[in-house]
């Protein structure tokens, strides 16, 4: 008996050390709650369970199991989440939010679909669909919402993180029940004011607000936020370049589509004036553009067009409201810029074509580029 207490104690005290010595040196643990060695975390709505290890032949479920184990991970190093096709239903907030793990420009954190739209084999059909259907009970910056109902969706709260390949939904609620409510979904948000480097690539937005109100695609704080190649399709506001520790510098937003919107296209309430728009086409909406309500700095408008939209630019406004009047005169627009109240753009519409939700080619604003395509 002396002899297997021995045992049993030398065994114990071996597997204590091991895990302390993967713990101190960051090493990758292949076990639940860890991220495989190779950095990749699969993930399938179908076929995956979040006991699993992540890897491709053992995905795992959920996005919020994925976020889970990014954020109790030790270590350096990029990591890339792999989304097969399939619904994505967030029944609460995804936080990534490492502590103690570092990503850099070159190591990134990447949230990406398995196929994405450039690849031969891709069709709409195959973009992982995300739906948020948590209680509208968030508090941004911990503070008691106004308007009365609140979720996000996908929160980053870390550096260098690109977002690709998607179909973001936005939650089915009703949107205005009553006088001063406002309830409202963001899919993804970025809160950190003094973060680095946000790319959301080659998305799908898409809203109804009759019955899947997309209140707002991307609301995102700091600096380095960059939005290229999406495609938002009725949705009521497009990007809000929300609050930063300074005047939000590298933020770019290029090769986008914005159709439908009932907000507006982009609001630029941070951005400095380095601020890169170029390449998109907005049309058959509200409004073109939203400044923060100080009007202190101008924005150049670079080879893109505006087609069909009511109003081009006011300032201030928010949630329940688009602002007042601002100056035109704060956007300048460079060459190549085409600007018409008075026109359609024409979307494909057919679900069984590849250029699904794009403008149909040799129609207005087809020339641009914008959508989710990288066209060289």
């Amino acid at each position: 008996m002396k002899m297997q207490s021995r045992i049993m104690v030398k065994l114990m005290i071996f597997f204590i050390s091991l895990t302390i010595t993967n713990v101190v040196t960051g090493q990758r643990n292949e076990t639940i709650f860890s991220i495989p060695g190779d950095g990749n975390i699969y993930l399938n709505p179908e076929s995956g369970s979040d006991a699993n290890k992540g890897s491709k032949d053992q995905p795992i479920k959920t996005l919020f199991e994925a976020a889970q184990r990014i954020n109790s991970a030790n270590g350096k190093g990029s990591v890339t989440v792999y989304l097969a096709e399939g619904i994505y239903g967030l029944d609460a907030t995804v936080l990534f939010h490492p502590v103690n793990w570092h990503f850099s420009k070159t190591e990134r954190l990447t949230i990406r679909a398995e196929i994405l739209p450039d690849d031969p084999e891709w069709n709409p059909a195959k973009m992982p669909i995300i739906i948020s259907t948590m209680p509208l009970n968030f508090k941004p910056y911990g503070n008691n919402d106004p308007f009365k109902g609140a979720s996000y969706g996908i929160q980053v709260e870390t550096n260098f993180v690109t977002i690709q390949g998607l179909r973001v939904l936005g939650t089915p609620v009703h949107e205005k029940p009553a006088d001063g409510f406002v309830r409202r979904n963001y899919p993804i948000v970025r809160e950190g004011r003094d973060l680095d480097d946000l790319r959301i690539t080659q998305c799908l937005f898409i809203g109804d607000k009759h019955a899947v109100p997309n209140h707002l695609a991307i609301l995102a704080s700091g600096h380095g936020v960059v939005v290229d190649h999406c495609v938002f399709y009725n949705v009521k506001d497009a990007v809000v370049y929300w609050f930063s520790d300074r005047p939000a510098e590298r933020c770019e937003m290029h090769h986008n589509l914005v159709v439908g919107h009932y907000g507006a296209a982009v609001w630029t309430w941070s951005a400095a004036e380095d601020f890169k728009f170029y390449n998109n086409v907005v049309g058959n909406g509200n409004i073109f553009w939203v400044l923060n309500k100080d009007e202190k700095r101008s924005f150049t408008v670079t080879n893109s067009m505006v087609i069909g939209v009511k109003e081009m630019i006011t300032k201030g406004g928010g949630p329940a409201d688009f602002g007042l009047k601002a100056d035109i005169n704060k956007l300048k627009f460079a060459e190549g810029v085409v600007i018409k109240k008075d026109d359609n753009l024409e979307i494909e519409e057919d679900q069984t074509k590849r250029n699904y939700l794009h403008i149909k080619p040799g129609t207005t604003g087809s020339s641009i580029g914008a959508g989710l395509f990288y066209i060289k």
